[in-house]
């Protein structure tokens, strides 16, 4: 197989967002969005412009301050999906509408309630009205894998001659496997008119565990875009993972003879700071970009490791961005060695955060030793959750112990002016922290999860607080650090209270949404 280009089309803004507890704010959207630009991926789908004006004010402002990647916005095929779309990505130098309609029988009968005809109708109208808006359209046949070939190849010829220039052959629910998956591909090259025109791409759902695998099946039989995420989040099981599909390629180039263009330096930065965005984990053990990835605990690979790293490492860590050594900053470290840190590590700040930075270094600094990667990483990603704060911390006093009630006392700042106290008991000085935060600001969220980890080594380390709760079935997650684990748990669990006071603020001063807007199937998608 000759040596070709495959183009990289990132969803984590738009599949990886639907990941429950994953949602992101617009600046942590744009924080995103640029490290996805400086990976080098051809196309950002940047969000479902139809599902909220906070989606459409996101996908709008990534097409106008992230210029490189093509910017793509999600439509449904129905005429408000595609002109909000189309409104949203127009200021963007390469503006993309995806386009797409579900075409499987179990679709069509239990969902759509549409006949053969319909969709084909259907179909050729949401294409053509999208191309008279954007030059370059992708077309979706929902949950393809699943659709019978011989009606999927029609659509697939109607919607090209309609004017799609890319189409995507989703396996929607994770269903199919490589040899299946790759067969789908090969028949609609053989069976479709004019498919030499357009770009092939494979979206696969990583529900019994073969995204990637049913990826590379795709380009092996003619596909040239990957559609992927950061991590691999998404629905249900998530998404093909962008690091592991690209270093198959890269490792496995002598196999597959094509590669991306994505710097796979930054594969290690941007999943760090998706992790850290949204609050999901990465697994230790997880491919290329794990904890344990580059990991030997094994007496057996340690030697072979010492005699040829090649013995058991088929990737050099440096390759995907993970450093061996840290660059280790004190208390005499200057704001420049500190903003070329910050953006090694991935994040975007102005001047205004990375002063906020500077200074919140500058305290961590005194009280530590040494400040490592990871806790230059919590005080930028402090930044960027930051935001605009209805309530602040201003202090927090906790008793707890075998021998006494838990208890605490905080005291909240809130943006009008004034200063409001409150003390509350707990099943433990958190829970108590906790508790006099809803006393204080009024606002009641069901706690889901929580979790203390140290962010680096050390006696004298951060704590960092990660909190998830629901609130009127939205869940919400917020994340602070700090060397006193209370006050890093009363952060957390601040953000999160904040979120809500903000969304309860906007609810109040939006006009009353369309019943396009609030249509149930808009979380739908490939």
């Amino acid at each position: 197989m000759s040596s070709q280009h495959v183009k990289i089309f990132d969803t984590t803004l738009r599949d990886g967002e639907q990941s429950p507890g994953a949602s992101m704010n617009l600046a942590e959207k744009l924080q995103v969005a640029h490290i996805l630009k400086e990976l080098g991926v051809d196309i950002i789908e940047a969000g479902f412009p139809i599902a909220s004006p906070g989606d459409f004010e996101s996908v709008q402002a990534i097409a106008r301050e992230v210029h490189g990647p093509i910017i793509c916005g999600l439509a449904r095929c129905n005429p408000a999906d595609i002109d909000r779309a189309g409104a949203a990505v127009k200021d963007a130098p390469l503006p993309r509408i995806h386009v797409f309609l579900a075409t499987s029988a179990i679709h069509r009968e239990f969902k759509l309630r549409m006949a053969k005809e319909e969709i084909l109708r259907r179909a050729v109208e949401g294409v053509k009205r999208a191309r008279d808006l954007i030059a370059d359209v992708e077309f979706s046949p929902e949950d393809a894998s699943r659709t019978e070939l011989e009606f999927l190849a029609e659509v697939v010829e109607k919607v090209i001659e309609a004017g799609a220039t890319t189409i995507n052959l989703p396996d929607t629910v994770g269903y199919a496997t490589p040899e299946q998956y790759g067969a789908i591909f090969a028949y609609i090259r053989k069976h479709v008119r004019g498919i030499e025109n357009i770009t092939l791409s494979a979206h696969c759902h990583d529900d019994l565990g073969m995204a990637v695998a049913n990826s590379l099946s795709a380009i092996q039989n003619g596909a040239r875009q990957i559609e992927c995420t950061i991590n691999g989040i998404g629905e249900r099981a998530g998404n093909c993972a962008l690091e592991e599909v690209v270093m198959a390629l890269r490792t496995r180039a002598d196999y597959y003879g094509i590669d991306t263009t994505i710097n796979a330096r930054k594969l290690y930065p941007a999943s760090r700071l998706l992790s850290h965005v949204t609050g999901l984990a990465v697994q230790r053990n997880k491919a290329v970009v794990g904890q344990n990835a580059f990991a030997h605990e094994s007496g057996i690979h340690q030697d072979g490791m010492l005699k040829e790293r090649r013995t058991y490492e088929i990737m050099n860590p440096e390759d995907v961005g993970i450093s061996r050594t840290e660059l280790v900053l004190g208390k005499h470290s200057g704001r420049h060695a500190l903003r070329q840190r910050v953006s090694d590590l991935g994040y975007h700040l102005s001047e205004e955060q990375l002063n906020r930075v500077f200074e919140s270094f500058k305290t961590l600094a005194d009280k530590k030793k040494v400040v490592y990667d990871a806790d230059i990483e919590a005080l930028a990603e402090a930044q960027i959750h930051s935001g605009p704060a209805v309530w602040t911390l201003e202090a927090v006093t906790c008793t707890g112990g075998s021998a006494t009630i838990p208890s605490a006392v905080v005291a909240l700042w809130h943006q009008e002016g004034r200063i409001v106290r409150e003390a509350a008991y707990g099943d433990g000085p958190v829970d108590a922290v906790f508790k006099a935060i809803d006393l204080a600001t009024g606002i009641h969220v069901n706690l889901i999860d929580f979790r203390i980890r140290s962010v680096s080594e050390g006696e004298d380390a951060q704590g960092e607080a990660s909190v998830e709760a629901m609130y009127q079935d939205k869940v919400l997650s917020g994340r602070a650090v700090s060397t006193d684990i209370v006050e890093a748990a009363a952060l957390a669990y601040l953000q999160v209270t904040n979120r809500v006071a903000l969304r309860n603020r906007i609810a109040l001063d939006r006009v009353k949404p369309t019943e396009v807007a609030a249509d149930p199937e808009l979380r739908e998608a490939n």
